[in-house]
């Protein structure tokens, strides 16, 4: 089936009653899920495609030919609440809680230190000890401009958590797959993001590597390449971003409308951050990613009602200035950005900083949340 998806570049869908529909989630072949109530996955199962409409098409045929309607099969409420009392009782749930601390024999039998703190492992690939206060001066730095910065992923509207931090299947040639590998882990073993999501390494690769995501700055493609500028080379983008680091240079990020959308997850700022991105230049934001990106120190800059990125002529090529970022910053404040092209004339243009209280301005300029806790706490 699989391949059959792939040679014939179909479009197959997944109906779930999870809470979840990123794509690529379900399967990385299957890019259209749809949530829906259990009885209703049961009915698009026995129907065998989504392509109906189950208020007037039959669902299927009894045994003598006649059309079974969805209505015809659909439990009542008291049906329903029949089944739950007689089926759901006491006792399972006392079996399954019951002796916790000590039915688990695999669990119990893992070596632990002991002590307050935790002894961290190197060679584990499950967890990491987090490197975000790494390296943690008491006093705060000042608020420097960014210039010189190069466009990491130029992408379209409705760009979701999960596509920039998935939390499915990790693939084998994806730099979290080669990471895991060259640790001695199987691609049998990999497990996914989600489960790994304890381990910077393998979610910092991770980041932007949903199999579905599409940036602009390498056309044709997905899953998470681009195109490192100085040289033009098509890469994933975890590998350009540690290039750019080793070069020094900032990164930014453009988008459409309502980036961030869907769960609020926190790899899909740590990852951001961690990749050297110091700026998000985006139509509109998702509320609780927005203020995610403020708390890991991540500037989130939104364009002029009715501009995008498209509209200015942007390209994603430009190098970036963000010349009056300072300690003067204040939330909502206006600033300019300057794109300059290889070729042509600068692109100027005003941004609103979203930033939006000065609790966040604070978070912002210690560096993140963390980093302003830590700080609170050693001044007592």
């Amino acid at each position: 089936m699989a391949n059959a998806v792939v040679e014939g570049n179909l479009i197959v869908s997944g109906v779930l009653s999870g809470n979840r529909n990123f794509e690529g989630r379900i399967n990385p072949h299957v890019k259209a899920n749809y949530l829906a109530s259990p009885p209703l996955v049961v009915a698009y199962a026995l129907a065998g495609t989504t392509d109906i409409d189950l208020t007037s098409e039959p669902i299927g045929e009894t045994a003598s030919g006649d059309q079974v309607m969805l209505s015809d099969i659909w439990p009542s409420h008291e049906e329903v609440t029949s089944v739950v009392e007689s089926c759901v009782l006491p006792e399972m749930f006392r079996k399954q809680y019951d002796n916790v601390w000590q039915k688990n024999e695999k669990w119990n039998a893992i070596d632990v230190s002991g002590g307050e703190l935790y002894d961290w492992n190197d060679q584990s690939t499950y967890i990491q000890e987090p490197p975000f206060l790494v390296g943690l001066k008491r006093e705060v730095d000042p608020i420097t401009p960014i210039t010189g910065a190069r466009c990491m992923a130029v992408l379209g509207d409705s760009t979701t958590t999960d596509h920039i931090s998935p939390a499915g299947a990790i693939a084998a040639d994806s730099p979290a797959g080669l990471f895991l590998q060259d640790a001695g882990v199987e691609p049998r073993d990999f497990n996914s993001y989600g489960s790994r999501r304890g381990n910077d390494r393998v979610m910092t690769r991770g980041t932007f590597a949903n199999i579905r995501i599409r940036n602009q700055l390498a056309p044709g493609t997905e899953g998470g390449i681009t195109r490192y500028l100085p040289t033009g080379e098509t890469m994933p983008i975890y590998d350009a971003a540690m290039k750019y680091k080793e070069d020094g240079t900032p990164l930014v990020v453009l988008a459409g409308a309502e980036y961030g959308t869907g769960s609020s997850r926190d790899w899909a700022a740590k990852g951001t951050f961690l990749l050297g991105v110091r700026a998000v230049i985006a139509a509109s934001y998702e509320r609780i990613h927005r203020s995610n990106l403020v708390m890991m120190g991540v500037l989130p800059l939104e364009f002029e009602s009715g501009a995008t990125w498209q509209s200015l002529g942007l390209t994603g090529e430009e190098v970036f200035d963000i010349a009056d970022l300072g300690d003067d910053l204040q939330p909502r404040q206006q600033l300019k950005v300057v794109a300059k092209p290889a070729s042509g004339d600068p692109i100027e243009f005003t941004t609103t900083v979203r930033i939006d209280t000065p609790v966040e301005l604070d978070y912002y300029r210690n560096g993140g949340i963390l980093q302003t806790v830590l700080r609170k706490l050693l001044d007592g």
